[in-house]
């Protein structure tokens, strides 16, 4: 069996509200408090449903209500808080104080969600939209990784080591330089002195007239001995 109705659809006004309404409305609660919203319409001598006057009330005549924009504090706060609550308008209200869950999930639909979307992001997962081009890259990127895992299994399975390839194929130096040869060194000539023919005479103490009539002393610079 469904929820009764809280008023009787025939009887109620619909539409925008006006400004006597509004002043009952205020009056009512001030006096009396929000109560049950089911019985508040009739005690408050409105035609309207408890609904409507709830929505009115909460949304729009509350002293609390935050009026104007939003702030760049209050887009991150909501963007944060969809990202762990989601589509829960009413807990993410309660965290903002003097906004309403309705403002709140209007404000998403029309200039938050739009605003991730520009800077490449799904308002609902909060992660970075793949496009098909990106998805491509990956796949490519993906390939030629595993290619180059085969290749090196390859060359691990043929049980030849690091070294012994090495070994095998060894690096060769080719840096090839050219240069002048260089000057043979000169030889070191042999300055032979002119050796001098001194008598023995002279070298034990005879004058050069007392010495013996053969003895001939050749030298460039003669020695006297006095």
């Amino acid at each position: 069996m469904g929820r009764s109705p809280c008023c009787e659809k025939a009887h109620t006004n619909k539409g925008a509200w006006t400004k006597e309404e509004d002043d009952l409305l205020i009056s009512y609660i001030k006096s009396h408090g929000e109560g049950c919203w089911r019985s508040l319409p009739k005690a408050a001598g409105l035609l309207r449903c408890g609904k409507s006057c709830r929505l009115r009330w909460i949304n729009y005549l509350r002293p609390d209500v935050k009026r104007g924009n939003f702030t760049e504090e209050e887009d991150e706060l909501i963007i944060k808080l969809h990202s762990l609550l989601g589509n829960k308008w009413s807990l993410i209200a309660g965290r903002l104080p003097g906004r309403t869950d309705n403002e709140i999930k209007n404000y998403w639909n029309t200039h938050i969600k739009r605003k991730l979307l520009s800077h490449g992001l799904d308002p609902q997962t909060h992660r970075p939209i793949i496009t098909n081009n990106h998805q491509q890259q990956q796949s490519l990127q993906i390939a030629i990784q595993k290619k180059a895992d085969s290749v090196e299994d390859g060359h691990s399975s043929s049980g030849m080591s690091t070294d012994e390839e090495t070994m095998r194929c060894p690096d060769l130096n080719l840096d090839l330089s050219i240069s002048l040869p260089r000057p043979s060194s000169p030889k070191m000539e042999v300055i032979v002195a002119s050796s001098q023919n001194i008598c023995l005479c002279c070298n034990i103490g005879f004058r050069s007239s007392e010495g013996c009539g053969s003895c001939q002393i050749k030298s460039i610079n003669p020695h006297v001995i006095r």
